[in-house]
């Protein structure tokens, strides 16, 4: 739908005075900046007003001399259905319509003080049409849910420690129809396939690119439109609801990226929405993104708060979202993020500190957690920003957990090294243990990772094809032993070797081949051990749950570390080889005397290694050996890791130990 031109005002069925949803403590909380629940009063909704049915609207545009719904109900003629401003300088603009129904397309036709005239989709609309289409819809939501015992268990479980499996995707390219024009799976089809598959492997939550709609499909959710509305590319908001629900029902958690740092400048969307900067900064040193070519929020602005902290409290209450990974988190942070001197406006006290910004997240946070105290909120903060994921009453900024880029980076950095250069750079797969304490950390192996060139995981690993099959499985081995909660994006389970393309699906096909199947059998069995060992999640972000063993044992590229739980029975030895080459022999100190037991080895010939095992009982010798009194005597599998646990402790044991 193109421009129009202005038509004359014609006669309406205008809301009498005081005929509203809107209170005055609603109008007071609004302005500033404490109304946290505004998807249920702003935007469209079919209520009865004086006994009659219709559709009320609601609209934030305070420097609008006019507005009016249009749609197909008046032939998108503005001023048919005209709004009236609210008496109280808020800046709302409401009508009550009785000729308007669920399921009407329409938008707001603004004539601006600025002089212009613009069309605007609704910014709370709850559905929108199918892109290239922009108009929204007048929508309810009527779904009756079935997740009662999941929502009881994650109360329960709230604050207590518990694995973080997290299996990222896009669900416009997880798999599609071929069969049927390449077509993405919708919601439906989703809550049948993805629910299964995701079940089997044993991860424990889901994590989805942004699911909010969006006009451009290869900005893969990140270009939001509507904060509101799930992509009608999949389907209506109550099939998402039902995907949300089989998920739980399945005992699979829901985290979703949301995107509060930027909006693009799609002329129907936020940006000058009343004809001037409403939502953003005017100013384009703060706000306007040189990177994306998208705007940024005046999170300075009272309504502009209220309106993005309603937005995530709309997903965990409406949709019974688990979690929030918050995009971008650096950006927001930093007024001078990607600029130049002179690029940049300092703060009021000379710092490059965002600190709007920073009030705005902490606020954010502080009501995710008051109001659902059972839910999490993720960070994707790159830089070295302090107490990311510390309570807001500690100085911190009150995330539940941060993406732990450093380890991701220097990791990949490492995997890349041939085997026999790796003993040159043992400080790149040591160093994370560092700093691995100083935030609740996730490891992420994320999309970022295979997009814009730099090919799939498996890509990078080196060697030939065996040891590119090994290094991945001692990639993901050593990533679910290392302290921190996990993240693996689609297709990495099994080895995708293309890079990821969000036009296509993942390459199933694959699975076909061993050793492809081979690398999805490991990580069922890593997620099947991360959950049944607490030695792995029970202190995931504390150092008790962490001990090195040997850490400088260059020449050979072996490390070996001890996770910890409360019982010291559940204590497990980790031993990582990065080379190819068979170490039998090798000598490993341990905390207890008695049988040990290999409890996992990434080169069992199912995974599709060589099945170089440490098969039968591991009983120590009393030979000092790493600062313990006892120790064992382990084959290290090549370009493999080992993890071994005690099954049956002798009496004497080492005292303190």
């Amino acid at each position: 739908m193109g421009k129009r031109k202005a038509s004359a005002k014609s006669k309406t069925d205008s809301t009498p005075e005081g005929n509203s949803l809107l209170t005055d403590f609603d109008i007071h909380l609004f302005k500033t900046g404490k109304h946290f629940k505004l998807y249920e009063k702003m935007g469209s909704h079919l209520t009865t007003m004086n006994g009659k049915k219709g559709t009320y609207f609601a609209v934030w545009a305070p420097n609008a001399r006019a507005v009016s719904v249009i749609g197909n109900f008046n032939h998108w003629s503005n001023g048919k259905h005209a709004l009236q401003p609210r008496w109280d300088e808020s800046g709302i603009w409401e009508g009550f319509f009785t000729d308007i129904k669920k399921g009407e397309a329409y938008k707001y036709a603004i004539h601006s003080n600025t002089g212009d005239y613009l069309e605007k989709a609704d910014p709370f609309a709850l559905f929108s049409e199918v892109p290239p289409k922009t108009a929204s819809i007048v929508w309810e939501t009527n779904y009756k849910w079935k997740d009662n015992k999941w929502l009881d268990k994650r109360k329960a479980g709230a604050g207590k420690p518990k694995p973080y499996s997290v299996y990222e995707l896009h669900m416009g390219s997880w798999r599609r129809k071929h069969e049927e024009g390449n077509r993405s799976l919708r919601y439906g089809e989703l809550a049948k396939e993805l629910v299964e598959y995701v079940q089997e492997m044993g991860f424990t939550h889901v994590e989805f690119l942004p699911v909010m709609e969006h006009p451009f499909f290869g900005s893969w959710g990140y270009q939001v439109t509507g904060y509101y509305a799930p992509s009608s590319r999949y389907g209506a908001p109550e099939d998402f609801m039902y995907l949300v629900d089989c998920l739980h029902q399945a005992g699979i958690g829901i985290i979703l990226d949301w995107v509060p740092s930027h909006f693009p400048g799609d002329e129907y969307g936020l940006y000058k929405f009343d004809g001037t900067h409403l939502y953003e900064h005017e100013d384009p040193r703060k706000g306007f993104h040189p990177d994306w070519k998208s705007y940024i929020f005046n999170y300075g602005r009272n309504e502009v708060r209220s309106i993005l902290i309603s937005n995530a409290m709309y997903w965990l209450d409406r949709f019974h979202i688990d979690g929030l990974r918050v995009d971008a988190v650096a950006s927001m942070l930093y007024l001078d993020y990607s600029r130049k001197e002179g690029e940049w406006i300092p703060n009021q006290y000379g710092g490059r500190e965002n600190i709007e910004s920073i009030v705005f997240l902490k606020e954010f946070n502080e009501q995710a957690y008051s109001q659902f105290p059972d839910v999490i909120t993720i960070a994707e903060e790159s830089t070295a920003w302090p107490a990311v994921s510390r309570p807001t009453y500690l100085g911190g900024l009150g995330f539940g957990q941060k993406w732990m880029m450093g380890w991701m980076h220097d990791t990949l950095k490492y995997f890349k090294h041939d085997s026999v250069h790796r003993k040159y750079h043992q400080n790149e797969i040591t160093f994370s243990i560092m700093y691995a304490f100083t935030e609740n950390f996730m490891l992420p192996l994320s999309h970022d990772e295979v997009v814009h060139g730099k090919g799939s995981l498996i890509g990078r690993m080196p060697g030939d094809e065996w040891q590119r099959f090994a290094n991945l499985r001692l990639l993901f081995g050593y990533m679910y032993t290392h302290p921190g909660t996990k993240l693996l994006f689609m297709g990495g389970e099994f080895g995708q070797t293309s890079e990821w393309n969000h036009d296509q699906s993942l390459d199933w096909h694959l699975l076909q081949y061993a050793p492809h199947k081979g690398v999805q059998t490991l990580v069922k069995d890593l997620n099947a051990l991360y959950k049944q060992e607490a030695a792995l999640y029970q202190y995931a972000f504390e150092d008790r749950g962490f001990e090195w063993v040997d850490y400088s044992d260059q020449q050979n590229s072996v490390i070996v570390y001890q996770r910890k739980a409360e019982q010291k029975e559940d204590l497990l030895l980790v031993v990582c080889n990065f080379t190819p080459q068979t170490l039998q022999q090798y000598r490993v100190g341990v905390p207890y005397r008695g049988q040990w037991k290999e409890i996992f080895n990434s080169d069992e010939l199912q995974y599709g290694g060589s099945g170089v095992l440490n098969q039968g009982k591991l009983v120590t010798s009393p030979i000092k050996y790493h600062n313990h009194n006892n120790s064992v005597n382990l084959s290290l599998p090549p370009l493999g890791i080992t993890i071994i646990k005690l099954e049956q402790e002798e009496t004497e044991f080492e005292i303190g130990s």
